[in-house]
């Protein structure tokens, strides 16, 4: 897969700093998975969730963090849309981020 925007994880990593090695775990893996429906996501995954509009929700250290990825299965682009803790995901309509 293709991710996109990595700098969007780094910057949430200079913040959260705890965040960091989970979040490029979840990048390399990412980086090199071949998904093509979500079904191959639930199969790494068990906590990810799917979101209408392809949207996946990974937990990210231990459900510290919350990370939703727009899956273009078709094209093997993944979008971060959205990086945060629960209480910034609760504020959240995360079917659209």
């Amino acid at each position: 897969m293709r991710v996109i925007s990595r700098k969007t994880l780094k910057d949430f990593r200079e913040r959260h700093a705890d965040s960091e090695q989970p979040l490029k775990a979840w990048f390399h893996e990412t980086k090199h998975a071949d998904w093509k429906t979500f079904n191959d996501i639930k199969a790494r995954y068990r906590s990810a969730d799917l979101l209408p509009g392809n949207r996946v929700v990974f937990n990210i250290k231990g459900n510290t963090y919350r990370l939703i990825v727009r899956i273009h299965f078709n094209t093997g682009i993944a979008f971060i849309r959205f990086i945060g803790t629960h209480a910034n995901y609760d504020k959240i309509d995360a079917t659209t981020a």
